[in-house]
């Protein structure tokens, strides 16, 4: 699903947003999301359960991303900061940098509802079609079932590949 949001001038943009409900309580989903190794990948290195934290996530020959824990609110909320990144399937291979990965986690009739938005990542950036399905595959597929069964969908390096079309 997308979300148009306005930035600091008040220019209407499109960030790239994801949302679902899950049966779970918010403190599961947040404890889920910060588990990032678990539906996110494994080629992931560094904490990423702490303010301040610095972790890497790694798809060799594709994708390359380092990101800054910026904010946990247990229950509510994860903000990550894109601090450096390298996306080799598109020109601007550093289109991430300086864009924000937003989790909020909020309460919905006895389920909870998290959405992800990477703000800062456009419909019209190069990476918007291949990053909309990889972000949609694991925020609403992967993380979703993570919170669900305690365990998340992964896609093997085949499928990251054919993604970008190698």
């Amino acid at each position: 699903m997308m979300q148009v949001t306005a930035d600091s001038k008040g220019t209407a943009m499109s960030d790239l947003t994801a949302t679902f409900t899950v049966d779970a309580t918010p403190q599961e989903a947040y404890e889920a999301i910060n588990d990032v190794r678990s539906w996110w990948g494994h080629h992931i290195a560094g904490p990423t359960d702490q303010v301040g934290a610095e972790w890497y996530y790694l798809v060799p020959d594709i994708h390359y991303s380092k990101q800054l824990v910026k904010e946990l609110v247990p229950g509510e909320r994860v903000v990550w900061e894109f601090t450096d990144g390298y996306l080799d399937f598109i020109a601007d291979k550093k289109e991430w940098i300086g864009t924000t990965g937003r989790f909020e986690i909020v309460p919905d009739g006895g389920q909870t509802r998290v959405t992800f938005t990477h703000e800062g990542l456009a419909r019209g950036d190069e990476c918007f079609d291949v990053c909309f399905d990889a972000w949609t595959h694991y925020i609403t597929v992967s993380l979703k079932g993570r919170i669900e069964s305690g365990e998340g969908t992964i896609r093997t390096q085949d499928e990251d590949k054919a993604a970008v079309g190698r």
